[in-house]
């Protein structure tokens, strides 16, 4: 059982799906956890459930988050959404928009936190990555993009933080019972031309081989253990929750 009494954590997109669920793990093994979301009520709702704190944040306003500084133990940076458009038709806005939130806001909420890691000599940074940031999807060219990039992040991290007892490592599930998903199957419909509910099967599970989504607190079992004492030796690797789809 993994005991984080005395730590602090930070969860971003934490109002929902994945990041509620990672925010109740790492709350009910003890730490101190920050719920982080653009969704103030459903923050304010889901730490007052765990005993925490909640942080109404834009993520995608990075200028505001440039001279930022956290105190933290642990920093899960789970916060996205999902676009599904063919290239020639996707918004250029909506790509930058994007990146900001799931590739340049993770950067600069990890330069917030490393200093206060490496002086206690501790710290776990969770990347909430996906498949996606291992293999490639049609349609999704902001998404896949910040994705195969938090990667990057994430081991450019782990070499710097190693010496300072700070881990950094990637989560990549495959599709997840979340709002994120379900929010994605009219989109995936229109531009696969197929009935929405046939999206599932034919579409984004067709390349698993466990033939259902993965579920909330599945993610955050493996998210629970990352953070924990026993994961000291496991820095720059990507876990993959996905049901076997990379194995192709």
């Amino acid at each position: 059982m993994t005991d984080l009494h005395g730590r602090t954590a930070l969860v971003t997109g934490g109002a929902s799906g994945i990041g509620a669920a990672c925010a109740r793990a790492l709350a009910a093994a003890g730490a101190e956890v920050t719920v982080a979301d653009i969704d103030g009520e459903g923050a304010d709702a889901l730490a007052v459930e765990i005993g925490g704190r909640a942080w109404q944040v834009d993520l995608a306003d990075t200028a505001a988050l440039a001279d930022l500084r956290l105190d933290v133990d642990i920093l899960v940076n789970n916060a996205g959404i999902q676009h599904v458009s063919p290239l020639e038709e996707f918004d250029p806005e909506r790509f930058s928009f994007m990146l900001r939130l799931m590739l340049e806001a993770p950067f600069l909420l990890i330069r917030a936190a490393l200093p206060g890691m490496y002086e206690r000599g501790f710290g776990r940074i969770l990347n909430m990555s996906s498949v996606h940031g291992l293999r490639a999807s049609a349609y999704k060219a902001a998404y896949v993009t910040a994705k195969h990039g938090l990667e990057g992040l994430s081991k450019v991290t782990a070499l710097e933080g190693g010496a300072h007892g700070v881990t950094s490592n990637c989560i990549n599930p495959g599709y997840v019972r979340s709002p994120l998903v379900e929010r994605q199957l009219e989109d995936q419909a229109r531009v696969h031309g197929i009935p929405e509910d046939e999206v599932l099967t034919r579409v984004l599970l067709a390349d698993s081989a466990v033939k259902r989504l993965a579920e909330p607190a599945e993610i955050a079992s493996l998210a629970l253990w990352l953070a924990g004492p026993d994961a000291g030796m496991v820095t720059g690797a990507s876990y993959t929750m996905d049901g076997g789809w990379s194995a192709h």
